[in-house]
């Protein structure tokens, strides 16, 4: 079985909402634009937490994927700067 292609964009810390929402509306575009040329390839995206809940509605509906970034692995804690996975 052949592995899939897998193009994906952790964004760190970039992008505010408005800009968001404007890079996921240009990549819907080219994906569209790209018609069957996208079939055999997996796209995500790693917004911020901060950024989850909108662009996970910005990309309904379409074959994009979408990660979470800087993810600690405890549930709680004093772990400064990180984001445990059950608060998102």
């Amino acid at each position: 079985m052949a592995r899939r292609r897998l193009i994906a964009g952790n964004w760190k810390m970039h992008k505010t909402l408005v800009e968001a929402r404007e890079l996921m509306a240009a990549l819907k575009a080219g994906i569209e634009a790209l018609g069957a040329g996208v079939a055999n390839i997996d796209i995500a995206v790693l917004p911020p937490a901060t950024l989850l809940f909108p662009m996970a509605k910005a990309i309904a509906g379409t074959p994009i994927r979408m990660g979470e970034q800087n993810a600690h692995f405890e549930p709680q804690g004093a772990f400064t700067g990180e984001i445990s996975a059950k608060h998102v």
